[in-house]
């Protein structure tokens, strides 16, 4: 066996966010004509262990992730990612850290990109965590985002990673919130990164047109969106066998009558159709082994 191995710092190096999302788009177009084995991903521990897979088809390559999560510690997110092609025997390595982070923010970006207003200029990210940052640069990559605004229940971490990213996105106007209502009040788009177990805000918080991509809850135990806004909004997910497993939110407002499965739409089949409807969306993610592959085989290429 011959191994390229990517350490964080290295996997960032690699692949900047645009090729992120170009990837992490055309990975999901894939998924929706079949072009993907993906088997439910492994949770144990209730989700503090996990492992996920994916196989292209087309392409004879593989990919499996293993990590643990605890948001006691940092960092977080601690794992591997490990892509094989069955033409050769070199193998690529990375950090499952860097890799998650920055396809999680793709997959946002994704997602914004066909659902967000295409003037959007106020973004609000709720969440000061690992996922934030990747979050707030994958919606300034597709839009022209004036005001970013970091809410978090420790506000002195919504002040650091405020800080920091002004430092990263000169021309964007970044603050602390100190209040999520008053935030998103004024937000086009709204990204949730948090570990909450009861939603963030209420449907009468929200501006009439706006998008949120609630990428935070991946247990059935947790959410950050209630009911009353599924039920409002049209509702994109990464795939109906993952949130229906996994989705606090989304096994919730099943369960209580507020939306029904035929409301919701795969996020690969909506791009490939290229239709967007107006008003107020959601992309519900859990997050899935296709947008790891579509990393992993970036990196393969750099190696």
């Amino acid at each position: 066996m011959r191994a390229t191995v990517f350490s964080a710092e290295e996997v960032r190096d690699a692949i900047g966010m645009p090729e992120a999302i170009a990837a992490v788009r055309d990975a999901f177009i894939a998924q929706s004509r079949g072009e993907f084995e993906v088997p439910v991903r492994t949770a144990l521990r209730d989700g503090q262990f996990l492992v996920m897979s994916a196989h292209h088809k087309p392409s004879a390559t593989a990919m499996i992730k293993t990590l643990s999560l605890n948001f006691d510690r940092t960092p977080a997110i601690d794992g591997t990612v490990v892509r094989s092609d069955l033409g050769g025997v070199e193998q690529t390595i990375a950090d499952a850290g860097a890799v998650t982070t920055l396809r999680t923010g793709a997959a946002s970006g994704v997602a914004t990109d066909l659902l967000a207003p295409k003037d959007a200029t106020h973004c609000v990210v709720i969440g000061a965590g690992g996922q934030a940052a990747d979050q707030a640069r994958a919606v300034c990559a597709v839009r022209p985002i004036e005001a970013l605004t970091f809410v978090s229940r420790t506000p002195e971490r919504a002040e650091a990673l405020a800080k920091a990213m002004a430092d990263e996105l000169p021309g964007v106007a970044v603050t602390a919130g100190r209040r999520i209502e008053n935030a998103v009040a004024e937000a086009d788009v709204i990204c949730c990164a948090t570990t909450a177990t009861e939603p963030l805000f209420a449907l009468d918080a929200l501006p009439p047109t706006v998008h949120i991509n609630a990428i935070g809850a991946f247990r059935p135990t947790m959410r950050e969106v209630g009911d009353e806004i599924l039920a409002d909004a049209s509702v994109y997910v990464d795939e109906i066998d993952a949130v229906l497993e996994e989705s606090g939110e989304i096994i919730h407002a099943l369960g209580g009558g507020a939306i029904a499965q035929e409301d919701l739409v795969e996020l690969g089949a909506a791009l490939a159709s290229g239709g967007a409807p107006g008003g107020r969306t959601v992309f519900k993610s859990v997050g899935i082994a296709v947008q790891d592959w579509a990393i992993a085989d970036l990196l393969a290429r750099r190696a």
